[in-house]
């Protein structure tokens, strides 16, 4: 969702600088960057390493909080051609997952902003036991929707993102937004969405190499 759907890592990047300098230290942009795609929690733990004494859920809930006031506040910004192909994917009868590490009540604040209902179901950070990379969350969202995880093509904008979709055996798009991503015979690379086709999405392809989640079990 975040970087994908919405670019929402400007909201993100100055609420984790906000609370860091509250307690009088310095959260660089070099910083923000190491938590893009991570997990909450384990970004929870970085930022108390960094001077937050604050508990991870009270970190992540104080985060959260500022995010959503954000896009209340601001609106959604939607990523170039995100909506588009969400359209006409929904249109086409396309079965679709949002897997994203942001909590459940903050995924839906961004649904709410379609004209139209695209995923069916949702896999949240606050919902899996282990965050991307692991491929938890891709590989419940396949067994959610009842199927095989290989019928699945995965978008993500961050390496720990594109880490999951692969590792889950996805075939897997990546659109790099805040942080670069090297190519790979384990996935395509595009600039945006914007000027994509649905058949274009079909056509990314499968993998040169196995899908390791075998090693994260």
């Amino acid at each position: 969702m975040d970087g994908t759907v919405v670019d929402t890592e400007p909201y993100w990047i100055q609420a984790e600088t906000d609370l860091v300098e509250s307690y009088g230290r310095t959260w660089t942009h070099v910083d923000s960057m190491t938590l893009v795609g991570a997990g909450l929690w384990d970004s929870a733990q970085i930022l108390r390493d960094h001077g937050v004494d604050m508990e991870p859920d009270d970190i992540v809930s104080h985060l959260t909080t500022a995010v959503r006031r954000r896009l209340a506040l601001d609106g959604v910004p939607f990523r170039p051609g995100a909506q588009r192909m969400l359209a006409e994917l929904n249109a086409s009868g396309v079965r679709m997952a949002l897997v994203t590490m942001s909590v459940r009540s903050m995924a839906e604040q961004v649904i709410s902003h379609l004209p139209f209902v695209p995923f069916e179901i949702l896999v949240t950070g606050d919902e899996v036991t282990r965050p991307k990379p692991h491929p938890e969350a891709y590989l419940t969202a396949a067994d959610r929707l009842g199927v095989a995880i290989t019928q699945c093509i995965a978008v993500e904008d961050s390496r720990n993102g594109l880490a999951s979709a692969v590792a889950s055996g996805a075939r897997s798009l990546a659109i790099p937004h805040a942080v670069p991503i090297e190519n790979a015979p384990s996935h395509t690379i595009w600039p945006t969405l914007e000027g994509r086709t649905i058949d274009d999405l079909f056509s990314i392809p499968f993998p040169e190499t196995d899908a390791p989640h075998e090693l994260f079990v």
